[in-house]
């Protein structure tokens, strides 16, 4: 069987983790390690995360649950804090990947993502060389729901 298409996600491959971003802010508000993860774990598919990236709530929804949620675990943090933390960068060798494998095969950015949210230029551009997206916020169901794959 011959291989037609590769598939692609965004963040953490495509783009740097927001887990760097994370574990930076933590340190920087003296937060325990590994908290912000922690609160996106905590009923992962109803937090505010697994919400706002089926477009059931918009950023200022978001922003208001995230902060709950946190402060039910313990340390209060703004969700808009957290959004600014989602940008990362863009990883050249992967962005080379792309377009190297747009030569020969189809190409698919599976991504959990949010409305709302600005994509840089360059960002855009990169989305560009893709023959398809599928976006969570437009399908309404997210990565790791098997109906995403679907």
């Amino acid at each position: 069987m011959a291989i037609t298409a590769v598939l692609f996600d965004f963040g953490g491959v495509i783009l740097s983790s927001p887990f760097d971003a994370f574990d930076r802010y933590e340190r920087d508000h003296r937060l325990p390690v590994g908290f912000i993860r922690s609160v996106n774990a905590t009923n992962p598919d109803d937090n505010a995360w697994a919400r706002l990236e089926r477009s059931e709530i918009d950023l200022d929804g978001f922003a208001s649950a995230f902060e709950a949620e946190s402060a039910a675990l313990g340390h209060r943090i703004g969700g808009w804090d957290v959004l600014g933390l989602l940008a990362g960068d863009l990883r050249p060798e992967m962005v080379e990947a792309v377009r190297r494998c747009g030569e020969r095969l189809a190409t698919a950015l599976l991504t959990n993502n949010v409305v709302g949210l600005e994509m840089n230029p360059a960002m855009a551009e990169v989305v560009s060389l893709f023959d398809l997206v599928v976006e969570s916020s437009v399908v309404g169901v997210r990565k790791p729901d098997p109906a995403f794959y679907r």
